[in-house]
């Protein structure tokens, strides 16, 4: 009896264990953009015989030199060099939520282990690297450690097998979150409204300001009801709201060691979160 009872127990632990890694496995993508800096344009080339399968070839005539940006912020978990063989000068960002992304064969790697990055921070440079036969950046995602499949990609849909012509940053909106915030914020969490735009928190660690811009993604050039948000605990809620072309925002506010709100809406979606980020 004891023995049937430690089994069940057994399996009961078991089946719960699995149920932890499957909501592991359903945590959603981050919202991945190109790797390369705003208005670059690449081919994506995907084919049956690469390894992984799942990975992409960046790739174009004038490609070598390239600066290569992280496609979504995190901390660098591995920065590798297996000299004339593989990847050759290789990168990994663990992006949470078992998320990683991969960039080899480059010519230069411009970070270390540990270090956090923010979306579109140059981390080194396209090359020929590794067992590379021309310049080109050997791109993949990972979940939860296997590649997955890159169907979609910045706004852009990806072919598998062949070849997809992509620009970074859609190829519609000029800016980014860095950009429309200024100098010194990098992003620390984003947030997705369907394919209509994409909310941004970021943060200036000289002046411990939080900054929120809700990004376009469709309807560029077009002014569409957009809204950003930003509310430190303890002070009255910032918001900008209207009909904008590209962006809405930055609202900006100091929150030194204070919890912040933050979100926006656009698409007919709309997104708020709770306080958090409290350092």
């Amino acid at each position: 009896m004891y023995r049937r009872l430690a089994a069940l127990v057994a399996a009961v632990a078991i089946s719960a264990v699995g149920l932890v890694i499957n909501q592991g496995e359903a945590q959603a993508a981050p919202n991945f953009r190109l790797p390369f800096e705003c208005g670059e344009t690449v081919t994506a080339n995907t084919r049956a015989n690469h390894s992984p399968a799942q990975a992409i070839d960046f790739q174009r005539g004038n490609i070598n030199g390239l600066p290569v940006v992280a496609s979504a912020a995190g901390t660098v978990s591995r920065v590798e060099n297996t000299g004339n063989t593989s990847y050759g000068r290789w990168i990994e960002i663990n992006h949470g939520d078992g998320w990683r992304s991969r960039y080899a064969h480059l010519s230069s790697q411009a970070v270390s282990v540990g270090q956090r990055v923010t979306q579109g921070q140059r981390i080194g440079n396209v090359g020929s690297t590794g067992g590379s036969t021309g310049p080109h950046l050997h791109y993949e995602h990972l979940q939860n450690g296997s590649p997955v499949r890159i169907n979609t990609i910045d706004g852009q849909r990806i072919t598998y097998y062949g070849n997809t012509t992509v620009t970074a940053c859609g190829g519609g909106n000029p800016y980014t979150p860095q950009q429309a915030c200024g100098t010194g914020y990098g992003v620390i969490n984003q947030r997705a409204l369907g394919s209509a735009a994409t909310v941004y928190l970021l943060y200036n660690a000289s002046n411990a300001h939080n900054c929120v811009v809700t990004m376009k993604q469709s309807s560029i050039g077009t002014p569409t009801a957009t809204s950003a948000f930003l509310e430190v605990q303890g002070k009255s809620r910032k918001t900008d709201s209207g009909s904008f072309s590209y962006y809405a925002g930055p609202v900006r506010d100091a929150a030194p060691a204070t919890c912040v709100k933050w979100g926006g809406s656009a698409g007919g979606q709309s997104w708020e979160s709770p306080f958090q980020h409290c350092g």
